[in-house]
């Protein structure tokens, strides 16, 4: 019988080389955040269950914390892994609210643990990144544009990775529209209209009369109206020609308008902002902007970067904190990615040098040179063996280190392996020339433009 452990479905893991993939893209995200302002916090893991289950039907995707010696059996049912880090944080801003200067800037990077059938792109356990700005009582718009901006910037600059069309929309639009379309339940149209993305137009059309009240006419404005899809503020007249009035429907063109003109200037091939009047995010808390974000060649994937304004998640009973926020799917992106093969690091260990041992006796002296590198931040590690100078050069390409130091009569001698040249150097001092070489860097092993017919189950 084998002991081999068998991986648990929903829990990935990488490897070293693949966590570096992780780390850059964590780390990417993190410069670009801050550089805006944005203070880095981490919530617990765990949250009372009755705020875990404040977003609604939500119970059956949480992990329930229970200790496996408790006697009392009641003691520890409350309690549960966060799902997603917008719940932890609100309960955040309502316990730290005394000490905090709002409006509020947060990113977040942190894992998350979620009870549903894991599948491609889908997890058990997973990374997000979110960013969010949280006023007091009031939240201007423009700061709906903003994080927009930022989210745009961040993936801007994740240039190893797919394209990205973050899709924006605005629900005081698509609730001012069905209102004024005379819809007997906006909320009920707009959660079947969020279904666009999983079943064809005409099943959602036949649910909107059979379980939202519509009549076929009204179905099929409902329906025209999230076909529309635009890069500019060009949709304005397109809704309006429709022939639906409402003030909130004024109101939410107005400032989706705004929106796009705003983000147009950081339009790019790899990145893209449209509108794309489709999008509704079933979650009833969302008032305002909602985005949703496809990879471009993995639609199948679905959102893999979403959010939107709500401008009453956190209160307590005196003070309502709104905010907008959006938060990417750092493991829903990554992992398809990484476990096709597709992005990896140019090497398997951050080590720049790995220095040679001639014998056991003079392990020492390597690993005094050793100490000389790292002193000034040259990552290396010593050679495991004495083997012959052959085997260890071997054994550096194999981890992907790119240079071999070798004692000599009269100092050290380092080796580019990869070009052959070999030259003197002095560990106290010796940097790479290419300071590309420091550090281990993203590469893509393939296309990452992926063939979406290939994707769907």
């Amino acid at each position: 019988m084998s002991n081999k452990p068998t991986p648990l479905s929903g829990f990935p893991e990488f490897l070293p080389s693949q966590r570096t993939v992780e780390r850059e893209v964590v780390a990417t995200l993190s410069r670009t955040f801050e550089l805006h302002g944005f203070g880095n916090i981490e919530t617990r893991a765990v949250e009372p269950m009755d705020q875990l289950l404040r977003k609604g039907d939500t119970s059956k995707e949480v992990y329930v914390l229970k200790r496996l010696q408790e006697q009392d059996e009641s003691r520890d049912k409350g309690m549960g892994l966060h799902f997603d880090l917008t719940v932890p944080f609100a309960r955040y801003v309502l316990e730290h609210a005394g000490k905090l200067d709002f409006p509020f800037r947060r990113y977040q990077i942190q894992k998350v643990w979620r009870g549903e059938r894991p599948q491609e792109g889908r997890f058990r356990e997973f990374t997000q990144a979110d960013i969010d700005i949280v006023g007091r009582d009031t939240l201007p718009f423009h700061h709906d544009v903003e994080v927009t901006r930022v989210m745009l910037e961040a993936l801007g600059k994740l240039t190893f990775l797919p394209g990205f069309t973050l899709q924006v929309n605005n629900r005081k639009l698509i609730q001012g529209f069905y209102a004024g379309l005379g819809a007997p339940d906006v909320e009920e149209t707009m959660r079947l209209i969020d279904k666009l993305d999983k079943m064809p137009a005409t099943e959602v059309g036949k649910l909107l009369v059979v379980e939202a009240g519509l009549t076929d006419e009204q179905a099929a404005k409902c329906l025209e109206l999230a076909t529309i899809t635009t890069t500019d503020d060009s949709f304005v007249e397109k809704v309006r020609a429709l022939g639906v009035e409402s003030e909130l429907l004024e109101e939410g063109l107005a400032e989706l308008a705004t929106l796009i003109n705003a983000t147009a200037p950081l339009n790019t091939t790899n990145v893209r902002v449209v509108a794309d009047l489709s999008i509704a995010r079933g979650l009833d808390y969302y008032t305002g902007t909602v985005f949703e974000t496809r990879l471009d060649g993995y639609e199948s994937l679905g959102s893999i970067c979403s959010g939107g304004r709500y401008d009453s998640l956190a209160s307590d009973g005196k003070t309502t904190y709104p905010g907008v926020g959006i938060s990417l799917g750092v493991s829903r992106v990554l992992v398809p990615l990484v476990q096709k093969g597709l992005l990896d690091a140019d090497r398997k260990v951050p080590s720049t040098v790995l220095i040679a041992v001639a014998d056991e006796d003079s392990r020492a002296d390597a690993d005094a040179a050793a100490q000389q590198l790292r002193a000034h931040d040259v990552a290396c590690e010593v050679s495991p063996n004495a083997a012959k100078f052959g085997k260890q050069i071997r054994f550096a390409e194999r981890r992907g280190i790119p240079y071999v130091l070798f004692a000599t009569d009269g100092g050290y001698e380092i080796k580019d392996i990869r070009t052959g040249d070999q030259v003197p150097a002095d560990p106290a001092t010796w940097t790479p020339s290419d300071k590309h070489d420091l550090t281990p860097h993203v590469v893509s092993t393939g296309s990452t433009t992926g063939d979406d017919n290939e994707e769907k189950k």
